[in-house]
Formats: structure tokens, sequence, C-alpha cells
């Protein structure tokens, strides 16, 4: 009996967790209906609520804003928004600061979280994932004698926090392991392991 139940939660944990997620990822985009008028939502439209109505109206918004923004009008408006935005005292640190982070992550040109890397943290007899978001930079270069990378130690199971560290590049291990089966390997604690034919790239 023992036996079955475990098989049952086996299988209807990783679902209801799956549901809940998903069902909270629509219900936040679902809040960009309010940006329409009332007299156009799909409630008045056909006599009740669509789930996920607004979330294809989100992602249709992203993808017009992305594509108006890739010509060169588009382009010019954004260069003034920005503009604009430069002149609020407050603003202008919250933005720039959250763009600067959002170019770096989302940019495909771009290096960080590209990488899989083995580090010794928290002390030298353990070993963690990290991930190379890049080098140091700034004034820091001056107070640190070598070559050093910039990683990001994430925390399980939730990868969203974690801790940013400026380690010695010979001390970083490269994983031949894709960023998506680092992640996963991190949020189950270590149970879901990447396949076992990866080869790992030391630096010397």
């Amino acid at each position: 009996m023992k036996r079955y139940f475990i098989t049952g939660l086996l299988i209807w944990v990783p679902l209801v967790i799956t549901g809940w997620v998903l069902s909270l990822i629509v219900s936040t985009l679902d809040q960009s209906l309010r940006l329409l008028p009332e007299a156009i939502h799909p409630q008045n439209l056909f006599g009740f609520a669509i789930p996920g109505a607004g979330a294809v109206l989100t992602l249709a918004m992203i993808l017009l804003t992305g594509l108006l923004a890739a010509n060169f009008i588009g382009q010019k408006l954004v260069g003034w928004w920005e503009k604009f935005l430069a002149r609020i005292p407050v603003v202008n640190s919250v933005y720039n600061s959250v763009k600067q982070v959002s170019d770096t992550l989302f940019s495909p040109n771009g290096n960080a979280f590209r990488q899989a890397l083995l580090v010794r943290y928290p002390h030298r007899d353990s070993w963690t994932i990290a991930f190379l978001t890049g080098q140091p930079g700034g004034d820091i270069v001056n107070h640190l004698s070598g070559d050093y990378v910039s990683v990001y130690v994430p925390t399980t199971p939730n990868p969203t926090s974690g801790f940013f560290l400026m380690m010695p590049a010979n001390d970083v291990v490269e994983l031949d392991m894709t960023v998506d089966e680092a992640l996963k390997y991190i949020i189950s604690m270590g149970v879901v392991a990447p396949p076992p034919n990866h080869r790992v790239i030391t630096n010397t």
C-alpha cells in the first residue's frame, strides 16, 4: 500500500506543481486585459471569461513592440523615450540598472549565463554549479591580481536567488553541459543529473 501511495505521489506532485505554476503565470499575464476598454473585454463580448486571453495579448504586445523597435523609426522612438526617462531622477537610475541587466542577460550576442561552471563554494573542499556572467570591470580590476571571472552561484531549488562572486579564472571548471541541463540539476537538488557522457573541460 505504501509503495502504491508513493507512486501516486510521484505522478500527481509534478502535475499539480506544474499546473499551479502555469496558472500563476497565466493569471499574471491576464492582468494586461486591464489595458483594454471594458467594452471589449472577453467577458463583455462573449458573456464569459477566457482564461489565457491576457497572456495571448501580452505576448502579442511584446512581439509587436519588438517588431516596431527593430526598424529605423522604432529605434528613434525608443531613443527619444529613453532620453525622456533620463530626465526623471529616480526613474532614470532604476530604468538604467534594469536595462543594463536585461540587455546583458537577453542579448543574443552576450555571454551571460551561456556557460555552466564548476566552482569551489562555499569553501575549498566543496563544489557547486555556477554560471559565467562576464569579467570584473571598473575600479575593481585595479585591486585584483591576475585573470578573474565573474560568476553567479544560484541557490537551490530557487535559482533566481544566489550569490555574485569574482573568482580566479584558474579556479573554475568549464562544464560541457547546457545551461538548461545545469538549471535542472540545480532545481532538482542533484536528483536530475545530466547525461553521463558529458566531458569536463578544465582551465589550466
